[in-house]
């Protein structure tokens, strides 16, 4: 509300633990790439919108401040129209300054005002309803946001009714570097039927409860007791409210009058949009929005959308399954082919302009890669650089391929050995799949998931782990610098040549020696006391920036 009151791999959805059963319509292969890796920066969605500019409010107030407040109470007078209202309506010089700002300065943004408000409005007047709260109250959407849902101010107001991270929590919004759900149109509505439900059971008057919501109800219960106003306008009279709460009231009303009957004041031709119309669907704990976007053949743009609450492309790495929006009639879609999805790792790159004082070595510690890469990801043999030059940063990122029906990995591979490339690491005597991941820049948990193994305690010296991986479209040297270490890599050529896992000479175990699969209400320090390990070891043997686990989640637990 307007007072003052808004990369590294993360966990990959399990995908053939998925229990989702239903036909699928698809058969042809599909790929879609997602820049998800330590290497490339945190993808979390940038809230810029501005609810009004600076500029347009500093002209508004300006303007509004000239206005002699003194008497408004008394000259009162109800609109002589045949509309009937249930929030308290009055006619006077400031609310006619807002129906003439909104009939002609501001008619363009008004006009988007009214074409967005019939996405909205059902959802709204239904939960005011519920309440027993005035219809009217619908429109204070419309001056808080102009119902946009991604709305955010300088006072850090985000959402449909501009809640203030302290404020939305006390309502039961989730708000943190995963969810903001003052984002979420039908949560954040239903936090602010409370919130107004409360302040009008404080002041048993709908004006002054409005303008509770905008300054605080402290704020107006001691301006009430201060100046023993008996309504708004007596209260707006005094210099007490900040010019943003006395316009707050009339503004709302004027919005109102317009609202309710746009023709009367000269806005026809209006776009109306209509509500969106999705499927809920349950998905893991950190499912991917591009793998669902493969899945259902839509993008992450309209996921994104539907789900608005979401700040990264991927659900929240909780313990519990996410309750995710998903276009009308693709649940059975979505559904059926989760299980046919197979993520491949591949390298990205992004641009980084030379700006004055960058160095190679500066530059790498901002994109978490190696000089050594930086330098061959750009064909440089010295480390000079000169300002404005374009440098192509490395990362890696997860490309999710939908096999057709029936058809296996290998198989794949067979067909699309040109795009993409199975190898096969040997491990070797002492080696870890935690020593594994980092020469890859591969999560435990895809090795795992890729090579289908049910217990690392089985894991032997010689035995052979696949690895998906795309060859890099043009640099090849920075793939081999990310992977740059010890131990033996087979091509997809060389598989015939090699004898089968485990049938080496030497079969001494490598340094795992146990194996836990999370379930539900395990956390990373229950996991390390029950073993009786620290909770550091755990993060270092299974490549865990931090301590989120979720149920299914396989980690060794203890070394040799």
């Amino acid at each position: 509300m307007s007072h003052p009151r808004f990369i590294s791999l993360y966990g990959l959805l399990f995908f053939l633990t998925v229990t989702l059963t239903a036909c699928s319509s698809h058969n042809t292969a599909n790929i879609v790439t997602h820049n998800q890796d330590a290497l490339s920066p945190d993808v979390e969605e940038q809230q810029v919108t501005l609810v009004e500019s600076d500029q347009e409010l500093k002209e508004e107030l300006a303007a509004l401040e000239k206005l002699d407040w003194k008497g408004t109470s008394s000259n009162q007078t109800a609109p002589a129209e045949t509309t009937v209202y249930d929030f308290p309506i009055t006619k006077n010089k400031q609310v006619e300054f807002y129906l003439d700002l909104f009939q002609n300065r501001q008619k363009k943004y008004f006009k988007k005002w009214l074409a967005r408000s019939t996405k909205y409005l059902p959802v709204i007047k239904q939960e005011l309803k519920a309440a027993g709260l005035p219809q009217d109250l619908a429109y204070l959407a419309m001056i808080e946001s102009g119902y946009n849902p991604s709305a955010y101010s300088h006072a850090h107001a985000a959402g449909l009714w501009q809640f203030i991270r302290g404020t939305g929590r006390n309502y039961g919004l989730r708000i943190d570097s995963w969810v903001d759900e003052r984002r979420d149109p039908q949560k954040a509505t239903k936090a602010a039927v409370a919130y107004l439900a409360n302040l009008y059971e404080r002041f048993g008057d709908w004006q002054f409860a409005v303008a509770g919501y905008n300054a605080g109800e402290g704020k107006i219960e001691r301006g009430i007791a201060k100046y023993n106003a008996v309504d708004f306008w007596d209260l707006a009279q005094h210099k007490y409210l900040r010019l943003e709460t006395q316009r707050y009231v009339p503004k709302l009303i004027a919005a109102i009058l317009i609202a309710r009957n746009p023709a009367h004041y000269g806005f026809t031709n209006i776009p109306y949009q209509q509500p969106d119309q999705y499927d809920l669907i349950s998905v893991p704990a950190g499912t991917d929005l591009q793998a669902i976007a493969v899945s259902g053949s839509t993008s992450v743009k309209k996921l994104k959308g539907l789900n608005n609450e979401l700040r990264k492309n991927m659900t929240p790495p909780s313990t519990h399954p996410y309750q995710l929006k998903i276009p009308a009639g693709t649940h059975d879609l979505i559904a059926a082919n989760l299980t046919r999805l197979h993520p491949v790792v591949t390298t990205g790159y992004k641009i980084h302009r030379v700006a004055r004082g960058d160095t190679v070595a500066r530059i790498s510690r901002r994109y978490r890669i190696s000089r050594t890469t930086l330098l061959k990801a750009n064909r440089l043999r010295s480390a000079r650089l000169k300002r404005g030059q374009r440098l192509r940063i490395p990362y890696r990122t997860t490309k999710y391929v939908l096999l057709k029906k029936g058809q296996s990995v290998k198989e794949y591979y067979a067909t699309h050995h040109k795009n993409g490339r199975m190898i096969l690491h040997e491990l070797r005597k002492g080696e870890t799949l935690s020593q594994v991941s980092k020469r890859y820049h591969v999560p435990v948990d895809l090795l795992i998931q890729w090579n289908d193994i049910s217990n690392v305690r089985r894991l032997r010296p010689g035995q052979q782990l696949a690895l998906y991986l795309d060859k890099p479209r043009k640099s090849p040297a920075v793939m081999s610098s990310l992977h740059s270490a010890t131990g033996a890599v087979i091509s997809l050529s060389d598989i015939k040549k090699r004898p089968p896992a485990g049938q080496h000479s030497n079969h001494h175990r490598v340094a795992v020696s146990k194996y836990y699969k999370v379930r539900n209400g395990d956390s990373l320090w229950s996991i390390a006391r029950k073993f009786r390990v620290s909770a550091r070891d755990l993060r270092r043997w299974n490549a865990l920036a931090n301590n989120m686990i979720h149920p299914g989640k396989k980690l060794v637990i203890k070394k040799s």
